[in-house]
């Protein structure tokens, strides 16, 4: 059974990006007006229809797992509920991030480790295939570039203090994001995301 996909792959938390989605979501759009936001308005202002078509894809695929009440919350909120409403979706859409934060994260904080290694990556991803056969064919530039990916995530939630150093800075959530994963019974992004605190 596949657990995993590489969607993570195209993109951070964008939250600029997904403010936008966000609010178009809002509007119901039908395939017509998607479209026409994306890429006759260029809503999300990328230099081509092809790029902008891509990226929203991603976003709304991520911003899908979430609902309208948690779409207003990114449209209209201050950053750090926009961000730790962007990590929830982010998990909810890749599990590869929300077991990384599980195994290696909140393991290394247990341990009261200050830091992620470089060889974390590799060690998880060998674990995952235990999960995940499908792993194994993946290319290891596609690996890499999600390492890179979900470091950068890590950085913009506050998670990481750099790509670099990779000194751990847990986050508590905002009350209001807490309210809203227990309201729809998020167990496993509340475990990803609050046992950090």
């Amino acid at each position: 059974m596949t657990r995993y996909n590489a969607e993570i792959y195209v993109g951070a938390l964008l939250p600029l990006e997904s403010r936008r989605i966000a609010q178009l979501l809002l509007t119901e759009p039908d395939q017509r007006a998607w479209t026409h936001a994306i890429e006759i308005e260029n809503i999300l202002q990328k230099r081509t229809a092809a790029t902008a078509a891509r990226q929203a894809r991603l976003l709304r695929r991520r911003l899908t797992t979430l609902d309208a009440e948690g779409w207003k919350m990114i449209a209209e909120r201050e950053s750090e509920v926009v961000i730790q409403m962007l990590m929830a979706a982010a998990v909810k859409h890749s599990l590869l991030l929300g077991d990384f934060l599980l195994r290696v994260y909140a393991n290394r904080q247990r341990r009261l480790e200050p830091a992620l290694a470089r060889s974390d990556w590799q060690d998880f991803l060998a674990e995952c295939e235990h999960h995940d056969s499908s792993l194994a064919g993946w290319p290891q530039s596609t690996k890499d570039k999600m390492l890179q990916v979900i470091l950068r995530i890590l950085v913009e939630a506050k998670y990481i203090d750099s790509s670099k150093s990779m000194k751990l800075t847990p986050q508590s959530l905002h009350p209001d994001v807490w309210r809203y994963l227990s309201a729809h019974n998020e167990t496993y992004v509340l475990d990803c995301l609050e046992r950090v605190r």
